[in-house]
């Protein structure tokens, strides 16, 4: 996702070369060689799962492979996926794949996203035969299910919503009272939705998905390129949207209904769903990402010295944060004529540098 806030910057900043050098000598360059051979059985948080004999979770992934007439390609977001799928196994539940059209669908896998667990997915030989071979909708049966999940990624904005699948196995889980769940476009599949009353699934629920100020933001011409803003449509549809921060984790509850934000908030998520089966969540130590995310929430809440508390506090406890996510919030903040948390944010990550000789 940052790619195209890091190619829009260039051109907004080029003219700015001090600035722009500062800028970059912020960026940590250092990723960890290994990430890319690990497997599940090196994550400590894998090594504590429980015996599968929970039930089963469906995750429904999107099949659709280009952004409309754009001629860009897209598909579902691979992190989005592999963080859902491994909360689901390690807290004891069996998962099946499925998409529209069964198969293998199209991943979008972003290496600046990527973390050690997106990593071992890749590795994992049982997990990438379930995403290489999905099971098609139409052969999949709710009965069969304690919860679906569905991913986002920009296709499902074109072959989730009016998908009979979908609405037949959403109708079901709703009138089971099993669990539901979606993350970032992934509610797409669930703003067409009618209960047989035919009253609107969604209708005065709180909900969350990616939000128009994130999709306006990265794609400027969104409401041209996409059937309909996702944010506009759940207000159609008669939810009660919450909109958090922009890329920062957000997650709305609603009975049996969990719904994250954007792809910051699908561990949020993942681990609400397994409390709403009535589970507690094995324990997981937050992800550099995540305590990066809690900084910047620091930051927006009680202002720079707080989130500077927060970063010595990441550090006194040996915790490992992002860097580059706080750079990346001041670029967005700089383009939004934030101006003064855009440098506010870039001193935090020059003080982030200084504290772990980065």
């Amino acid at each position: 996702m940052w790619k195209g806030i890091g190619v829009s910057v260039l051109g907004v900043v080029a003219v700015t070369g001090g600035f722009v050098a500062w800028l970059f000598s912020l960026v940590d360059h250092t990723v960890a060689a290994d990430l890319p051979t690990k497997v599940p059985g090196d994550l400590p948080y894998y090594q504590q799962r429980v015996p599968q004999d929970r039930g089963n979770i469906l995750i429904v992934l999107t099949s659709e492979t280009i952004m409309g007439d754009t001629g860009k390609r897209t598909g579902y977001e691979h992190t989005e996926l592999s963080r859902a799928y491994y909360v689901f196994t390690v807290n004891g539940f069996e998962v099946d794949i499925a998409s529209p059209l069964g198969g293998e669908p199209s991943a979008i896998i972003d290496d600046e996203d990527m973390g050690a667990l997106d990593y071992a997915f890749l590795n994992d030989a049982e997990a990438m035969a379930k995403a290489r071979n999905t099971l098609p909708l139409e052969s999949v049966a709710g009965e069969n299910y304690e919860a679906i999940f569905f991913v986002g990624g920009k296709g499902t904005m074109w072959d989730f919503p009016d998908n009979p699948d979908i609405h037949r196995l959403v109708r079901h889980f709703a009138d089971q009272d099993k669990v539901v769940g979606a993350v970032c476009h992934g509610p797409a599949a669930l703003v067409n939705v009618e209960l047989d009353n035919g009253e609107a699934f969604l209708a005065g629920k709180p909900v969350t998905g990616f939000t128009n100020e994130e999709e306006l933001f990265l794609i400027p011409d969104a409401a041209g390129v996409f059937p309909f803003l996702l944010e506009d449509r759940l207000r159609e549809r008669g939810a009660k949207v919450s909109v958090g921060m922009p890329y920062l984790e957000n997650i709305a509850v609603s009975e049996r209904l969990v719904t994250g934000q954007n792809p910051w908030s699908v561990y949020a998520a993942a681990e609400e769903m397994v409390t709403q089966l009535g589970y507690s969540p094995v324990y997981r130590d937050a992800t550099r990402i995540e305590n990066s995310i809690d900084v910047l929430g620091q930051y927006y809440l009680l202002g720079k010295v707080g989130a500077r508390e927060a970063v010595d506090g990441l550090v006194a406890q040996e915790k490992a944060f992002d860097r580059n996510l706080i750079v990346m919030h001041s670029i967005v903040a700089g383009m939004q004529w934030r101006i003064k948390s855009a440098l506010e944010l870039l001193v935090l990550a020059q003080h982030a540098k200084k504290v772990t000789a980065g």
